[in-house]
């Protein structure tokens, strides 16, 4: 079963209620504007601060153009 992009919808960042991106490739939900990635395990986001990835301003560029 793959991630419910529908989730996108209703989600969003718990530090800026900001809207969030699916990307796929490392399986997290990405918030640009505060450059934090949730993880997504076993197809449930961990909508948690402290398990967010901090992103370097060179990720978030990247996934702009996608």
């Amino acid at each position: 079963m793959a991630f419910d992009k529908k989730l996108l919808d209703i989600l969003a960042c718990p530090v800026c209620k900001g809207a969030l991106y699916w990307n796929a490739q490392e399986s997290e939900l990405v918030c640009r504007f505060d450059r934090l990635a949730y993880p997504v395990r076993d197809n449930i986001p961990v909508m948690l601060e402290n398990e967010a990835r901090q992103m370097s301003s060179e990720e978030v560029e990247k996934l702009k153009g996608k």
